[in-house]
Order: structure tokens, then sequence, then C-alpha cells
């Protein structure tokens, strides 16, 4: 397979790599999912040019996720999405890769709507694995840089936030002792 670095669908992909990356440098909950729905439209259109159609409806479901994430925390609401990943699937998998997305999308969806924080991004981590073997599959070169590397700054924003959560209990614990 021959892959064009500067195609219209790359340079696509390219721009999704920039919005995800700024998505897992976020500590702030509210936004990451921002960004993150800012990575999930380009990545519709980046599989819509790549033409795989699987990949383009579970980053419109993780768009639509994203988005109604902000608002509501219902497990009700989340169980539904996955219902449609699920349902999307069943309509539009010709072979197991194809399922990839969809796994990384409902996983995504459980970690948006019924974690926060670290466990929120530990589980996202999960799905970035998911999405790596995708975009490896389809040939997507931003795409698999774009979850490599979210994959590298997940961890270490994930660090960060252990880190200051450590250093936030040591010092209630002395503020305590001083009292």
């Amino acid at each position: 397979m021959v892959i064009d670095w500067f195609s219209p669908a790359q340079c696509v992909g390219y721009a999704a790599f920039v919005l995800g990356v700024g998505s897992f440098l976020q500590t702030d909950d509210r936004r990451f999912k921002l960004f993150m729905a800012g990575e999930c439209l380009a990545y519709v259109v980046h599989f819509s040019l790549l033409g795989n159609p699987t990949a383009v409806a579970s980053s419109s479901m993780s768009l639509l996720r994203s988005l109604l994430s902000l608002r509501s925390r219902s497990a009700w609401l989340a169980a539904a999405i996955i219902a449609v990943n699920l349902a999307l699937g069943l309509a539009l998998a010709k072979h197991a890769s194809d399922w990839l997305p969809l796994a990384a999308s409902c996983l995504g969806t459980l970690a948006l709507f019924l974690l926060q924080g670290i466990p929120m991004r530990l589980v996202m981590l999960c799905g970035t694995g998911l999405w790596i073997a995708n975009n490896v599959i389809a040939g997507s070169i931003g795409g698999t840089a774009l979850e490599v590397v979210i994959a590298v700054v997940n961890s270490v924003t994930i660090w960060r936030m252990a880190r200051q959560s450590r250093a936030a209990r040591f010092h209630q614990a002395c503020d305590g002792q001083q009292s």
C-alpha cells in the first residue's frame, strides 16, 4: 500500500493529531472533553476520506458522546451510546478489526460519563491502544502518530495528576498535624 503523506485525508489526520495531543495535555476534565470533541470531528473527516466506515461511525459517536458528557453524567445515556456503537458495529463491521474503533469508543463512553480524573484517563488509555491497532491496519499515518503520542502524553498527564494528588494529601496531612 502506497501512502500519500500529504493527501487531504492525511492532512486532516494531522489536525486530529494536534487536537488529540491538546486534549490529553489537559488536567481539567471539561477542557479535556472539549479538545476531544475537536479531535473526533477531525477524525470523522479523516476516516471518511480514507474510506473506513466503522471508524467514521465510531468517531461520530465519540464526537456526540464527548459533547453530551459535558452536560450529563447519566449512566443511561452512556448505555444508549454504547448500544448505538454496538448496533453500528453489527451493521458495518466486515472484519474482526472493524470492531477495534467501536470497542475504543465504548471504553471512552464509559470513561467520560462514569469516571473522572485519573480513572477516566486510565480507561481512555486502554481505548488508545485499540485505536493504535485500528490506525495501523487502516494505514492512517496521522492517526497512528496521534494515538502513540496520546498514549505517552496521557501517561505523563496521569503521572502529573497523581503527583499533584499526593502533594495535596501531604500538605493536608501536614496542616492537620500543625493544628
